[in-house]
Parts: structure tokens; C-alpha cells; sequence
């Protein structure tokens, strides 16, 4: 199994290009399922859970061309990839490929929305809270479907096809709204979803679905309102870039000093997390080729956050944040709104170091002057990536095991550090 060695103590200078957002990534492959028409997808990271659900989507009979393949290729567009579902041959998603990756199970809303029935397991994941589908089989009871549980696979039907409805989520929740935009998209007459997520990886899919022919009301915002369309056609579309890992390697940057360009990525998609940087006392400004990042010789100031939906500060960036916190003159404190089991990487951090104390869904972390480097574990994809980031300043050498979580949602991060001067390299076996 595949580790990371880094060897601290060495500031990043250069540029870092960002590649296209995993979370719109996903919905949009997945968005292919509604139409017999090829969709066209530009600025495809290359990533382990695309290249997975690429084998999802071939087991319901979608042909996937893709050109760009190789790191080398297309390096700060990533891949292109077109996706055409003429024939959907099975309707199935079996155990053994959705326990692999969460996110397939989205599948199930376009499968009923355009063929009227879907089987699709229970899914797995990251092991950072359970996270029901409960919002998502609630959306399709309410756009018509019959819903039935049976030995571990939720059972949809909708012979007589989706008609619109009026959804309001309980509970702000990125997935669900994911299933209901591609599902409403083929619902006869109107649906209107309320509490909708405001994800700009919504929003993303979500204009994606507008020029494929769904008409769509109030993107980026908390009300949508979809009229559907009898059949979507193909369309060409680019992913957004990532802001998770602009903000993760900003953080990365913060950490270890110097420098950095994030080549391509726009500050509008996470301007909490770079407010909260700026406190912090990093440089951050806005450029014609993304933003740039940078700290040189001054010392951390602690911050308190609170993740929080969009627009508010990501979840999918505390664990960077609470290893960057590791290094600041004073304490911070992050609370976890989002998931409840998200602090698995606080005793791994700990092995390096730092100082962090727990209290419920609130994390205290107390700076220390230095970190030292030490074998750690990753125990998921964020918290694998906070680990990355204190060895990065951490004294001596520090060996990331489990990089498989990684590679789930970070395009080549060790080559793209070590072109900024890190001293960083994977260990294979």
C-alpha cells in the first residue's frame, strides 16, 4: 500500500495549478443517466473516484470516452470526458460498487426519473457519520415514486413517470439536492425545492442540467424551481475548479511559508475560508490567474470557526484548518456542525505534535512552537490531507499511511507540492 514521506521545514514557492471540483465531478457523470444524448464534460480531475464511478455508470450501459488521461496531458483543463447513456442496460447498483463510494447511490434519481425503476444499494463511504439517504428517498416519494427497502437495496418505481412537487428539506443536505434537481429535471409540470443546498457544486450541475434542457430558477440560491423537460438533450459543459483543494493547498502554503499562485481558482467559491486565513495573518490577494497565498516569517493567529453550509466555512476543510491551528501563537477553537464523527484525525495529529482538546462537536487546539515528524494513518480523505499539511512544517520526516483517501480527491498532490519546492515523495508497496 501506496505511502506519503514528506520532510518538513521547507517553504512552497511557485504555482500550483487547481484542477475541476470532485464534488460537481460526480453529479455531473452522474447527470449523463438522464438523456440519450451525449453529455460532454470538460475539466475532469483525475481522480479514484471518478475512475470508479466511470465503472458504475459502464454497468448501467453508459459508453465513456475520455481524452487527456495522462497527468501530462491537458494539465490545467484535466481530462475531457463524454458520456452517452443511449441504452441503459440495467437499472441495478450492485452492493459490491456503491458500498465503494457514497456518492453513486445518486444514481438512483435519474434512473427512475427516465426509466421509471431503479435497484441501487445502500451506500458506503467515508466513515465520518452516517449520513442517511433518508432526504433522498423522501425527494422521490414526493416527485411519485413507490419506495421499498429489501435486503440491503432501495427499490424505486415509477412506472407512470415523476410528475413536479413541492420539496422542503428538513435539513440543508448537498446530495439531496443533487437528487432532486436531476430528478425534477424530467418530472412532468413543476417542482419547487426549498432549503435547497448552496453549494457552488449545485449550482454547478445545476446549470449543467439548464443547458441540457431543464428550465431552472434560482440557482444559488435556497429556492430552486425546475420545470421539466419530456427529454434532455446533450450539452458541453466545464466543471467548476476545486475550492476544496484551493483552500487545502492555501492552507498548505499558510503552513509551510513562502509563496504560492493557485492557478485558476476564484476566491468567490470560498471567501470564508480565505477571510479566515487573512485572520490568521496569511496574505491572501486576488489575481489574474486565481489567488495568491502567502506567509513569510509572520507568526499564526489563532481564529475560532464553525463550519458551516455554503456560504459559511466548509467542513471539507476543518481538518486542514485544525492542523494549520497546530502552529499558532494562542488557542483556537473549530466546532463541527456538519458531521458528528469528524475529529478522527485528532489523534493523529497528536502523534506529530499537536495540542487539541475535545469537548462535544468543538475542538480546542493550543499552538505549539514546533511539530515533529512521525509515522501517522489516515483515517479519511480530509484528515488524510491535514496530515500532509503538518508535515509540511513538522521537524524531520513524517510517513502518511493509507494515501488510497487521497488519491479519492486530490489530483496528483505530491507532484503538485513538490514542484513548490516541499520535500515530498510516494513510498509504493
Amino acid at each position: 500500500m501506496d505511502r506519503i514521506r514528506i520532510q518538513g521545514g521547507r517553504a512552497l514557492n511557485g504555482t500550483i495549478p487547481i484542477s475541476g471540483a470532485k464534488n460537481a465531478t460526480l453529479p455531473l457523470m452522474i447527470a449523463s443517466l438522464l438523456t440519450e444524448e451525449t453529455l460532454n464534460l470538460d475539466n475532469v480531475p483525475r481522480l479514484a473516484d471518478v475512475t470508479l464511478l466511470q465503472h458504475i455508470l459502464s454497468n448501467h450501459g453508459v459508453d465513456i470516452m475520455v481524452s487527456g488521461k495522462r497527468a501530462g496531458e491537458n494539465e490545467h483543463t484535466g481530462q475531457s470526458m463524454h458520456l452517452s447513456a443511449k441504452n441503459i442496460v440495467d437499472t441495478t447498483a450492485p452492493y459490491h460498487l456503491v458500498s465503494k463510494m457514497r456518492a453513486s447511490f445518486w444514481v438512483i434519481g435519474p434512473l427512475v426519473a427516465r426509466m421509471g425503476e431503479a435497484k441501487v444499494s445502500m451506500p458506503g463511504g467515508c466513515a465520518i457519520g452516517t449520513r442517511p439517504v433518508d432526504f433522498h428517498l423522501d425527494v422521490l416519494r414526493a416527485l411519485g415514486a413507490e419506495i421499498e427497502i429489501e435486503a440491503g437495496y432501495v427499490l424505486a418505481k415509477a412506472k407512470r413517470g415523476l410528475k413536479g412537487a413541492r420539496i422542503t428539506f428538513p435539513k440543508v443536505s448537498v446530495g439531496a439536492t443533487h437528487t432532486a434537481l436531476m430528478a425534477a429535471s424530467l418530472a412532468a409540470g413543476e417542482s419547487v425545492i426549498e432549503n435547497a443546498a448552496r453549494e457552488p457544486e449545485v449550482s454547478d450541475v445545476a446549470e449543467c442540467l439548464r443547458k441540457m434542457g431543464a428550465t431552472i430558477e434560482g440557482i444559488g440560491t435556497s429556492t430552486l424551481r425546475v420545470q421539466g423537460a419530456k427529454r434532455l438533450k446533450s450539452a458541453r459543459h466545464t466543471v467548476l475548479p476545486d475550492r476544496i483543494e484551493t483552500g487545502t493547498y492555501a492552507m498548505a502554503a499558510a503552513m509551510a511559508g513562502g509563496d504560492v499562485t493557485l492557478a485558476g481558482a476564484r476566491p468567490e467559491l470560498l471567501q470564508e475560508a480565505l477571510d479566515v486565513l487573512q485572520k490568521a495573518g496569511v496574505t491572501v490577494a486576488v489575481t489574474n490567474e486565481g489567488i495568491r497565498i502567502a506567509r513569510n516569517g509572520v507568526s499564526l493567529a489563532p481564529v475560532t470557526v464553525s463550519t458551516q453550509p455554503f456560504p459559511g466555512f466548509p467542513t471539507d476543510l476543518q481538518a486542514q484548518l485544525m492542523a494549520l491551528m497546530s502552529r499558532a501563537k494562542g488557542t483556537s477553537k473549530i466546532t463541527e456542525t456538519i458531521f458528528e464523527n469528524r475529529f478522527m484525525h485528532v489523534s493523529e495529529l497528536a502523534r506529530l505534535g499537536a495540542k487539541i482538546q475535545l469537548d462535544g462537536d468543538t475542538a480546542s487546539i493550543e499552538g505549539v512552537e514546533r511539530l515533529k515528524g512521525a509515522p501517522v494513518m489516515a483515517t479519511d480523505l480530509r484528515a488524510s490531507v491535514s496530515l500532509v499539511i503538518a508535515g509540511l512544517a513538522a521537524e524531520g520526516e513524517t510517513m502518511v499511511h493509507r494515501v488510497y483517501h487521497l488519491d479519492r480527491g486530490f489530483e496528483r498532490l505530491e507532484e503538485k507540492l513538490a514542484r513548490c519546492g516541499a520535500a515530498i515523495e510516494r513510498v509504493a508497496g
